[in-house]
């Protein structure tokens, strides 16, 4: 994105959180074609040690204040999500899951926490060889809040999960089923292999 410091100080201020903890010179950037305020402008995908961090741009308020909370840049969360680095870009269905979710926020106007979780409808990549039917929602275990112009966010990551661990989470919590996972990969990384 060809935008300056001065025109978007909301992109600044998520970058230079992710800076914090990936020091990825040629990260990679979509656009989405919304206008400012109006949904997810952006995808950027940072490579890790073994693995892709991608992050929303738009959740936030990037280039000026709309909302009426002068503390809560938008709806006061970027979303991540972490995916096994197999290839030169990230799949092409964890691009497309969170421009989804972003949609549905925008869309329905209902937001996401920690501890949420939502059953798409089927395999979060698209094919029927994942166990990987749900998601849920955590506080990113390695980005720290950010603070613009605009007001705080935080990051709010995205965890694929099984119809197993989706029943078990309804059971007992998500916040329980997810430091599980954590055990496993304290990134929290969504492996549809797994």
């Amino acid at each position: 994105m060809a935008e300056t410091e001065n025109e978007a100080p909301g992109w600044t201020a998520i970058e230079a959180a992710v800076a914090t903890r990936v020091a990825d010179e040629n990260p990679l950037h979509w656009a989405t074609n919304n206008l400012p305020g109006h949904g997810l402008y952006g995808l950027g995908a940072y490579r890790s040690a073994d693995h892709w961090l991608l992050v929303t741009f738009g959740m936030t308020e990037l280039f000026s204040k709309s909302s009426d909370d002068p503390d809560v840049s938008g709806w006061g969360y970027e979303l991540t999500m972490r995916v096994p680095m197999d290839d030169e870009q990230p799949p092409a269905w964890s691009l497309r899951l969170l421009e989804r979710l972003v949609g549905y926020v925008f869309t329905s106007g209902k937001s996401f926490a920690e501890g949420h979780r939502m059953d798409p409808g089927g395999p979060i990549t698209g094919e029927a060889t994942t166990r990987l039917r749900a998601v849920a929602f955590a506080a990113d275990p390695e980005l720290p809040p950010i603070d613009s112009p605009y007001g705080s966010a935080r990051f709010l990551t995205v965890v694929g999960i099984t119809t197993d661990e989706l029943e078990r989470m309804k059971a007992t919590t998500a916040a329980a089923v997810l430091s599980e996972l954590a055990e496993r990969s304290p990134a929290l990384v969504t492996d549809p292999a797994r």
